[in-house]
Order: structure tokens, then C-alpha cells, then sequence
């Protein structure tokens, strides 16, 4: 009796070690979830790039890695609202646990696309004036993320271009008029400048050659100034606004560090990469249950003043002492 006992013990013993490389591997099949990220910005873009290389690092440091437990589906639009468009209804498609999106023209096709996947936005301004949540706090829907600004901070724009070069009369606002944030930008900047005596008119940025004649045209009178609204195609069109503006001799104010870096005058903005760092804490959440309906959106606790005193210097500029106190990092 007690052989026979044994014997069994050992045959089921042994039944179910042949089937532990079965249940490991069911069991790591289950594992792998599926991330999908729509870029704004070209394959070869280095501030794209960077954007992404945040993401992954903020993934690794919550445990997630690329083959082993998870798998990343990335889709580079170039600013374009076509391809952003085609790529989101692919991302949806593939069925991923959650998408992450740069900026609000990523964001708004692919709440197009999908109200069920789960939408991790990242450098959006505005999301509750776009339409993509319904508050900050609750939003409510699938999407959830790092709001960039308000439109409020267009108005901060105008005061420093002012500050800074305060022979600036006129300003031609470069904007994408396909975005809400666009519109939204344009209005603050319009309902301030009559107080800071400044006449202001837009430029579209959908076309590059009909930008160019635009600025161009507006650089004929004297007294000029930029302010570029952020968007994609502010990054896919960042070489010409920059050519743009140094040949004009216009002073500009940018929305991120990285124009100033390639040699604009000045920014005023939030770090997207710190922003990308944290949306990789969302994507971390919802992977493991959380709804973005409950996660707020988060807005920037820090914007960054950056000033290239070369270019200052270049558009015969004397700049403010208590402006260069103010700024977080001076470009020599």
C-alpha cells in the first residue's frame, strides 16, 4: 500500500514539473503588455529621439522592459496632420494596454481613433479647452497626462519679447491653426498687446514657402518681433523659423529651450523631456490598473528662461540686468 502510494506521489510529482515549462510560459505571455507611442516629430529628430530615450528610461526604472515584458510600437508623423491621422487609427488597431501621445495634434486623432484605449498625452496646452478631459482633476474619460501650460502663458511671451527688445511695435505670431491650443495662444496674445502698445498678426505655419513669404512681408516695416506658438510643426519647420529670423533680424521668443540652443534668442517653457520622464509614472500605473479617468493631469511646477547672449548680441540687443537675473541658463 504504501509503494503503490508513493509511486503515485512520484507520477503526479513528476506530471506536473513537465508541466511548469508550459504554465512559465503561458504565464509570461500574459506578462507582455503592448505600449503604443504617436511622435509628432520626425525618425531622425534628435529632440524626438530624446523624448523617446526618457520614456524608455522612466519604463525601466518601474520594471518594464523592452522583450521581456513589454513591447513598443512607435509611429513618426513628422507634424504632419495626415500621417498623424493614419498612424493613430494603426496604433489603434494593434490593440495596445495604452498610448502614449506627444503634444495635442497627437492626442486629438487619437481620441478620434479610440474612447476605450487608454490615452497617456504628454506636452498638451490646454487639454480641458481642447476638449480632452473633462477637468484637470477628474478627467474623466481614457485620457490622462502632462498638460505643457495654459494658454495664459502666451501673455507672458509678449511682456518678456517686450522686456527684452523694447523697440518691438509689431509681433507676427507663428502658429498651427489646425490645433485649439493654436487659437487659444493667439487669443491671449491679441487681448494683451493693446496694453503693451504692440500690434500683432498672424501667421499660419501649414505651408512652409507661404510662412516664409508671410514673415518676409512682415519684415518690410520696422520695429518687428516672433512669437512662435508651440506645436509639431514648430519642431518639423525649427530650422527655417530660426533662418527666418536671424536674416530679418526680428527678435523671437520661443516656447522651448531647444530653439534657443540652435540659436533663437529666447524661451520661456516647461522641460518636455522631464515631462516624457514622468508620463512613463502614467503609463506605469494604467499597466498595472489604473484608469486615466482617475489619474489627474498634471501641470508643469517649473518653467525654465532661456537666453542665448550671442544672438542678443548679434540683433543689437542690451539686455535687462533684472532679466538676465531671472533666467535659468544663459547661452554664451
Amino acid at each position: 500500500m504504501f509503494d503503490l502510494r508513493r509511486r503515485r506521489f512520484i507520477t503526479l510529482l513528476g506530471g506536473a514539473a513537465a508541466a511548469w515549462p508550459l504554465a512559465a510560459g503561458a504565464e509570461q505571455r500574459v506578462a507582455m503588455r503592448r505600449l503604443g507611442v504617436l511622435m509628432t516629430f520626425t525618425p531622425d529628430n534628435a529632440i524626438g529621439q530624446t523624448r523617446v530615450a526618457a520614456l524608455l528610461q522612466g519604463l525601466q526604472q518601474a520594471g518594464w522592459e523592452i522583450g521581456r515584458n513589454l513591447d513598443i510600437d512607435i509611429r513618426w508623423s513628422g507634424g504632419n496632420a495626415d500621417d498623424i491621422r493614419r498612424h493613430a487609427a494603426e496604433l489603434v488597431v494593434l490593440a495596445p494596454d495604452v498610448i502614449l501621445a506627444n503634444g495635442g495634434a497627437a492626442t486629438g486623432p487619437l481620441l478620434q481613433a479610440t474612447r476605450t484605449v487608454p490615452i497617456v498625452f504628454s506636452a498638451v496646452a490646454d487639454p480641458v479647452g481642447a476638449g480632452f478631459v473633462e477637468s484637470l482633476a477628474r478627467p474623466g474619460g481614457n485620457a490622462t497626462g502632462f498638460m505643457v501650460y495654459e494658454f495664459g502663458i502666451s501673455g507672458k511671451w509678449l511682456e518678456l519679447l517686450k522686456e527684452i527688445a523694447p523697440g518691438v511695435k509689431r509681433v507676427a505670431v507663428l502658429r498651427d491653426s489646425a490645433i485649439a491650443s493654436g487659437v487659444g495662444q493667439f487669443g491671449v496674445v491679441q487681448a494683451l498687446a493693446p496694453m503693451l502698445k504692440v500690434e500683432v498678426s498672424l501667421v499660419n505655419m501649414r505651408d512652409a514657402g507661404e510662412m516664409e513669404s508671410a514673415v518676409a512681408a512682415f519684415a518690410r516695416s520696422a520695429n518687428g518681433g516672433l512669437i512662435l506658438m508651440a506645436s509639431g510643426l514648430a519642431f518639423a519647420h525649427r530650422t527655417l523659423i530660426l533662418k527666418l529670423a536671424a536674416q530679418y533680424r526680428l527678435p523671437a521668443m520661443y516656447f522651448e529651450r531647444s530653439f534657443v540652443a540652435a540659436g533663437g534668442l529666447v524661451s520661456y517653457g516647461a522641460d518636455n523631456i522631464e515631462q516624457f520622464r514622468q508620463a512613463a509614472g502614467y503609463v506605469d500605473r494604467i499597466l498595472k490598473g489604473e484608469r486615466p479617468a482617475d489619474l489627474p493631469v498634471q501641470a508643469p511646477t517649473k518653467y525654465e528662461l532661456v537666453i542665448n547672449l550671442k544672438t542678443a548680441k548679434a540683433l543689437g540687443l542690451d539686455l535687462p540686468a533684472s532679466v538676465l537675473a531671472r533666467a535659468d541658463e544663459v547661452i554664451e
